[in-house]
């Protein structure tokens, strides 16, 4: 099983304003990521969760530290990590199945075979009919869903996910939820998402990251079950109605807010 490893990782921005070093954004991460795991990371604003993504998608240069996968040291994005946006980020002049076959031609795909693929794509997401409509005849989450399908076209080993579902409407994230766990557990590719979403993070993640701000730091490390639940049929709303949802989500507020208070003290 492929595991991606960020191993006492910081990051410094260029410093600016006449200053001879910039501050810290993030601070000696320590983070395992395998095929197995839906890890989500939450902090408030500041925390550097998406300097944190853009690091392990390789967007991003550590100041120090090593960001491994299966052992070998990374030094720049690659297609075993696909990465998805708040903003679906797809090409409005293409219909949506040229958008999932994008990446298929840039490997050289023949055009029947990368159709092929990216049709069977957009049924796995949903979108059977969806093939030949442009973007803007999308829905939001019609949208996300032709994105992580194009995503997916790289056969990725990681998945990682920046407020994927942040522009969507409560009753569509909730839906969108369900349908990123499927697609996590179908993908077999290990997943790592940004949100500010406590209720997102708990539905969604085996382990749920919580980074403390100026510098990020990883504060607290919790496992979570919710996700595997779901997977094993039990209804979202079920779960968000239990007992232990309630006493996490509680906890993961408070621990946020009492950041929060602490750094206005």
């Amino acid at each position: 099983m492929s595991m991606l490893r960020l191993e006492n990782v910081s990051l410094r921005y260029a410093p600016g304003d006449g200053r001879s070093q910039a501050p810290l954004v993030l601070d000696r991460i320590n983070l395992d990521i395998t095929g197995d795991d839906f890890v989500v990371v939450i902090g408030r604003s500041g925390s550097g969760k998406t300097s944190l993504l853009n690091l392990a998608a390789g967007f991003l240069t550590p100041s120090s530290g090593r960001i491994a996968l299966d052992g070998q040291t990374l030094s720049g994005p690659g297609s075993d990590r696909a990465v998805v946006f708040q903003d679906d980020a797809l090409y409005p002049w293409l219909t949506a199945i040229e958008n999932v076959a994008f990446p298929l031609r840039l490997r050289g795909v023949g055009r029947d075979q990368r159709l092929k693929e990216a049709r069977a794509l957009l049924e796995h997401v949903g979108l059977p009919d969806a093939a030949d409509r442009k973007v803007w005849e999308l829905s939001g989450g019609m949208r996300q869903r032709v994105g992580i399908a194009r995503a997916l076209a790289s056969h990725p080993r990681f998945l990682l996910m920046d407020e994927p579902l942040g522009a969507l409407d409560a009753l569509t994230r909730v839906r969108m939820q369900g349908f990123l766990l499927d697609m996590w557990q179908a993908s077999r590719a290990g997943a790592l998402l940004i949100t500010h979403s406590i209720d997102e993070a708990l539905m969604l993640a085996t382990r749920v990251i919580v980074l403390n701000a100026n510098p990020g730091r990883i504060a607290r490390v919790i496992p979570v079950n919710f996700a595997r639940d779901y997977l094993a049929g039990v209804p979202q709303s079920e779960l968000r109605a239990s007992a232990e949802f309630r006493r996490l989500h509680d906890g993961l507020t408070g621990l946020i807010h009492s950041e929060d208070e602490g750094v206005a003290a």
